[in-house]
C-alpha cells in the first residue's frame, strides 16, 4: 500500500433545509468547493427608516428657552422635543 493516495474531491451534497445546509458548512471548508459554488451579486439598501415631519409653531421666547435647555444638555432643539414627546406617550400608557 502506497502512501500517495490522492485526494477524491467530493460534491456538495443536497440539502433539504437551511439548518442542514448551515450545520454541514459548519464542519465542511467551503474553499473546497469553490468550482461548485455560483457567485452572485448582492446589494445592501442602509437607508434611515422614513421619518414624517410635523410643523409645530412656539412663541419666539417658548422656542429660545427650549434652545437654551438643549444646549445644556447638549443636544440641538429638535432632538430634545422629540425626547420630550417621548417620554409624554410612554407616560400616558
Amino acid at each position: 500500500m502506497t502512501n500517495d493516495k490522492k485526494q477524491i474531491k467530493t460534491k456538495l451534497p443536497d440539502f433539504k433545509s437551511e439548518e442542514e445546509e448551515a450545520v454541514w458548512f459548519d464542519k465542511h471548508d467551503v474553499s473546497e468547493f469553490w468550482d461548485d459554488l455560483t457567485p452572485v451579486n448582492v446589494k445592501f439598501e442602509l437607508q434611515k427608516p422614513k421619518d414624517e415631519n410635523i410643523v409645530i409653531r412656539l412663541q419666539k421666547p417658548i422656542k429660545e428657552q427650549i434652545e437654551r435647555i438643549a444646549q445644556r444638555k447638549g443636544l440641538n432643539y429638535s432632538s430634545l422635543v422629540r425626547m420630550w414627546i417621548m417620554e409624554k406617550l410612554q407616560a400616558s400608557h
